[in-house]
């Protein structure tokens, strides 16, 4: 077996072999070495995922297909891993290591349920992007919802357990609508595998059988839109993000979100691109998650509500992106991805920092914390500017890409709107840096110091990245030029 195909085995091995040893060593013995556990494995889909990319695209390989129940030859039943799939593992490997880290902090018992978890959910997160099929995709993305209503309410606590149960309500919705389309789609083609279903569903229909197609389209596409969060199925996200532990928070809207929501969004252009109402569709619900999600984030007044309604604007840009029907609005999408998870983990980062150290998350008792916490100041006035899409920063580059890629189809008031909407982006993200940290020191904050530990290296960390991953950013761009990807 050659270093490639055990390094894509390992990608799904890795998490069950960790969660049967979570379970089968001493309860003690897991309690202090678990975490480690699967930061190591993190960092090993972070390392092996950029090195396989750079290996893809030296040697001209667009994808790798791999069968896990058999490993010498290839089947109906097999996985594939393109570049794409790649750096959305990346993406997952950042977000679960921020989780990690997080957690060495936040979590002081559940710690065993917690790993558990986590690498149900790195599992299903992993299988989606190597799926290919839509059946497969479904079960990947139910072992991420399950995992996920798990963990919002994994300690019990009322608004734990009321925040999982509007999403998991909301959640049974998407699927519903996900199912019905995958059904109306067999029905029509007999199979659900992605090669099959483009090469054949959309030619030489009568009209009776293109209804089916655009309606199981349309109930695909707002299955998926409930994950990513999108409005109009934005109501359970806030309430899930401000019940879950910030750990758990970091990993809902730095990854879930993009992979259960979007990734399906993606998969749906792919096979379905050609159908104009796909593209008017994503321009919709793009352009009103945008501005929806950034109003509605100027009205809160929790921070981890504030971040999870910029989550659904940032959403909004992401499907944007996707509506231009590009190759460079793909990129765009993804470069946005990577700069949501960095910048979006930081804000979460920021939150657990406070909490810890303050013990409130509501901002309008905070104030004046940059002279007390200086470091999680810094990264979130930076993270801040990042998500405004001010340069030099990633999120800078990555709203550009999305604008030029919107522009060059011709989109250019969907362009604009969403130049535009960044106004929004930075107003209510001024008021909480204001109100946060800057001003007079609240009263009872005397005795608050900086954050500690794996918390306050993780904000280090991540602040790094932003400034890195912005300064890198033109060097990047010239590499996909000239491997010939846009």
């Amino acid at each position: 077996m050659n270093m490639l195909n055990l390094t894509v085995h390992a990608m799904l091995a890795l998490p069950l072999v960790v969660l049967a040893a979570n379970n089968l060593l001493a309860k003690q013995t897991a309690r202090k070495i678990a975490l480690y556990v699967c930061a190591a494995v993190a960092f090993f889909q972070i390392a092996s995922s950029v090195t396989l990319f750079v290996m893809y695209t030296r040697y001209g390989i667009t994808h790798y297909d791999f069968n896990i129940f058999d490993p010498g030859q290839v089947s109906a039943d097999y996985f594939s891993v393109n570049r794409l799939d790649l750096f959305l593992m990346v993406c997952i490997g950042i977000v679960v290591f921020v989780s990690v880290m997080l957690a060495l902090e936040t979590i002081k018992d559940h710690k065993r349920s917690y790993v558990n978890l986590l690498m149900c959910l790195l599992l299903g997160m992993n299988g989606m992007v190597m799926a290919t099929d839509l059946f497969s995709l479904y079960v990947f993305l139910e072992i991420v919802g399950i995992t996920s209503f798990v963990m919002i309410a994994m300690f019990r606590s009322k608004v734990g357990l009321e925040g999982s149960f509007k999403y998991l309500v909301v959640s049974s919705l998407g699927i519903v609508l996900l199912l019905s389309g995958l059904a109306l789609i067999f029905m029509q083609t007999g199979t659900l595998d992605f090669k099959a279903i483009g090469e054949s569903l959309l030619d030489t229909q009568d009209s009776s059988r293109r209804a089916l197609t655009y309606s199981a389209v349309v109930l695909m596409i707002s299955g998926f839109a409930v994950k990513a969060g999108a409005v109009p199925f934005h109501s359970w996200l806030p309430d899930a993000h401000q019940s879950a532990d910030t750990a758990v928070s970091v990993l809902l809207s730095g990854i879930v979100i993009k992979i259960a929501g979007i990734y399906g969004l993606i998969v749906v252009l792919d096979l379905f691109g050609s159908l104009e109402a796909v593209r008017i569709i994503y321009q919709v619900i793009g352009l009103v998650s945008t501005i929806t999600g950034a109003v509605l984030a100027a009205r809160q007044h929790h921070f981890k509500r504030i971040a999870a309604y910029s989550s659904v604007s940032q959403m909004g840009y992401i499907i944007l992106a996707l509506s231009s029907g590009t190759t460079l609005g793909v990129v765009g999408a993804a470069a946005h991805i990577f700069s949501h998870a960095i910048f979006k983990s930081t804000l979460f980062s920021n939150a657990a920092a406070i909490h810890e150290e303050v013990g409130v998350l509501d901002v309008t008792k905070l104030g004046g914390l940059e002279k007390k916490m200086p470091i999680t100041a810094f990264s979130s006035v930076i993270a801040f500017l990042s998500t405004a899409g001010v340069p030099p920063f990633c999120g800078f580059w990555s709203k550009l890409l999305i604008v030029i890629a919107l522009w060059k189809s011709g989109d250019t008031v969907w362009a604009g709107a969403a130049l535009a909407a960044s106004i929004f982006t930075a107003v209510y993200f001024l008021r909480l840096q204001r109100k946060v940290f800057f001003g007079k020191l609240a009263d009872g904050m005397q005795d608050v110091r900086e954050a500690k530990n794996s918390i306050g290296f993780i904000e280090a960390a991540l602040t790094a990245v932003t400034v890195g991953a912005g300064l890198l950013f033109p060097f990047a761009l010239q590499y996909l030029q000239t491997a010939g990807i846009i």
